[in-house]
């Protein structure tokens, strides 16, 4: 199967780069159609100027995609507390902010101050994007590795064989587990190289056997099937994923690249 990244043209285009893990035009019109956090920018918005705004500015993003020859669609849009800046959700890829005129766009973390506790307002954004995301995947397409005795935490993990925070991260799998702490693991191959082997686990009658061997360096053999793992790789993009392995909970919030057993369970229970 041909296995393209051509959903990664936006972020090089527009010149926006992916930090690697572990392996903004004022005139009375646009006085007049300014997003305010007060009220979500969204369909459901009971103001009309508001609902037109968000016409308006989809519109214009998408003509200035278009004039870059970009394929982007625009999946969501949201109101933040911080004027005249909305919350983009893109198709297929990490989520940006864009100015209220739709001239700029930004990619990065959004940091309120003003507390002794920094506020990241892109965590609580994508977090909610995430879950969303996350509830619509079907246990079956996954390798669940479940608790010992009561499950306190689900965890999702995107993972590639070929990884060696993977394989470091795995080798904790079973004080993990004795934790209570659920581990499902989402396929993401890192490069159009390890896509086979990836299909290779997902295609094997027995995945987590399948896995185990694959992630401990054993060749397994060539296998195709119908299988999810390009449909969870363009799902990790969405989320923003740039590396393996990434660590979500169930509320879609990104807990980090290779955690240790311990460490886990601390950002879990905190």
């Amino acid at each position: 199967m041909s296995f393209t990244r051509a959903k990664l043209v936006l972020a090089c285009s527009l010149s926006l780069s992916f930090a690697l893990s572990a392996c903004s035009n004022s005139n009375n019109e646009d006085k007049q159609t300014t997003f305010t956090a007060s009220t979500p920018a969204t369909g459901e918005a009971s103001n009309i100027i508001e609902r037109n705004a968000e016409q308006r500015l989809i519109k214009t993003l998408e003509q200035h995609f278009k004039t870059a020859n970009i394929q982007a669609k625009i999946t969501e849009i949201k109101a933040t507390e911080v004027p005249n800046l909305v919350w983009v959700s893109l198709e297929g890829m990490g989520s940006v902010y864009a100015t209220h005129d739709g001239r700029y766009i930004i990619q990065g973390d959004v940091i309120r101050l003003g507390d002794k506790t920094l506020h990241n307002l892109s965590e609580a954004l994508q977090a909610e994007n995430n879950k969303k995301i996350l509830s619509n995947l079907k246990v079956q397409d996954l390798i669940v590795y479940p608790a010992q005795g009561k499950t306190k935490h689900i965890v999702y993990v995107f993972t590639d064989i070929s990884c060696p925070y993977c394989h470091k991260l795995h080798e904790q799998m079973a004080a993990i587990n004795a934790k209570g702490i659920e581990v499902r693991y989402i396929a993401w191959p890192r490069g159009d190289q390890f896509m086979p082997a990836m299909q290779s686990v997902w295609c094997s009658d027995d995945r987590k056997a399948a896995f185990n061997l694959a992630i401990s360096g054993e060749q397994l053999p060539a296998a195709t099937c119908s299988n999810p793992v390009q449909q969870q790789y363009e799902m990790g993009l969405a989320m923003g994923v740039n590396g393996t392995p990434a660590i979500y909970n169930s509320e879609g919030v990104y807990l980090g690249g290779y955690l240790s057993a311990d460490e886990l369970a601390a950002r879990l229970d905190k």
